[in-house]
């Protein structure tokens, strides 16, 4: 089976994955970013354009949610629109380092 829709925490600190909809299909990576802006996300997120250039889609940001407890929402411009997503357990997987990205509006 090959996923869709996920983030993947890799040893080496990077991320990989893909976001996929009926209008796009992406494989994406990312490295940690580091900044002293508060609003700075903690990865950010590329993809290769059609002609093989690395470019910037957006970002992985860490957030707090009501009870005070750590989340990861991310945002990123597919080419047909922006798509925010937060992270959580991928369905039907054991794997810790694997995430779904769960769209939202």
């Amino acid at each position: 089976m090959e996923l869709a829709n996920f983030i993947r925490f890799n040893e080496d600190g990077t991320i990989s994955g893909n976001i996929a909809s009926i209008a796009y299909d992406i494989d994406i990576a990312g490295e940690p970013f580091s900044s002293t802006n508060k609003d700075a996300p903690v990865f950010r997120i590329f993809a290769k354009s059609p002609p093989g250039r690395r470019v910037e889609l957006g970002g992985i940001w860490k957030k707090k949610n009501q009870n005070g407890g750590d989340y990861l929402s991310l945002s990123v411009s597919t080419g047909h629109g922006k798509l925010n997503a937060n992270l959580g357990r991928y369905p039907g997987q054991d794997d810790e380092e694997l995430m779904a990205v769960i769209p939202w509006d």
